[in-house]
C-alpha cells in the first residue's frame, strides 16, 4: 500500500488500466469470464471481491463489464493516496463480512448468491452463500470442499493460450 503512497488517484487508475491490459486481461480464464457473463445475462450482479487495492479492483471490474468491485481501500486526501489502508485488508473474513454488507445493502439473499474462488482464504466467503464452486482450488480448498461436498472445477490452462492466440489471430 504504502508504494502508491503520494501518487494521485487519476495517475494510478492509468497505471492500472495499462497493467490490466498487459498482465491481467491476457490471464483471465475463458471459462471463468463466460460463467461471469452468464450470470450477468440471468440479470445476476456480478461483483469482483479482492484484497488488491479498489482502485485497481475498480478497473479490473469495469473491463471486464462486471457491476462493480470491492477491494482493499486505500487513503486517499484530496486525490493523493497517503499509502494508509482505511480498515482491513479484504482477505478471509474482512472479505466475507464485506459480502455480507454488499448483499444486505442490495437487498440480496446470500443463500442464493454465488461465490468462486481458487484459495482456502475464501473459506469463510464460499461458506455464506448458498452455491459455491472451487475453481483450480488450492490443496487446503480442494479438502474442505470435498469434505463438504462442494463443486470443484479444474480449468486446463489451454484455455488461455487459446485465447490469447485467438485475441492475437484477430487482433
Amino acid at each position: 500500500m504504502q508504494l502508491i503512497g503520494g501518487h494521485h488517484e487519476r495517475d494510478l487508475v492509468a497505471l492500472a488500466k495499462s497493467a490490466f491490459a498487459s498482465h491481467i486481461k491476457p490471464n483471465v480464464w475463458p471459462e471463468t469470464l463466460e460463467l461471469a457473463r452468464e450470470h450477468l445475462r440471468q440479470g445476476h450482479e456480478v461483483w469482483l471481491l479482492t484484497a488488491t487495492p479498489q482502485l485497481m479492483a475498480q478497473v479490473i471490474s469495469e473491463e471486464l463489464g462486471f457491476t462493480g468491485a470491492l477491494g482493499t481501500v486505500v487513503e486517499a486526501v484530496d486525490g493523493i493516496f497517503t499509502g494508509e489502508m482505511v480498515g482491513s485488508l479484504l482477505h478471509g473474513d474482512h472479505k466475507a463480512t464485506a459480502a455480507s454488507r454488499l448483499a444486505h445493502e442490495k437487498g440480496a439473499q446470500l443463500e442464493k448468491c454465488w461465490a468462486y474462488s481458487d484459495s482456502r482464504n475464501d473459506i469463510p466467503l464460499l461458506s455464506l452463500v448458498g452455491n459455491r464452486v472451487a475453481i483450480n482450488p488450492d490443496s487446503a480448498l480442494t479438502a474442505h470442499a470435498a469434505t463438504l461436498d462442494w463443486p470443484v472445477r479444474i480449468l486446463k490452462p489451454a484455455s488461455i493460450k487459446a485465447a490469447r492466440r485467438a485475441a492475437r489471430k484477430a487482433g
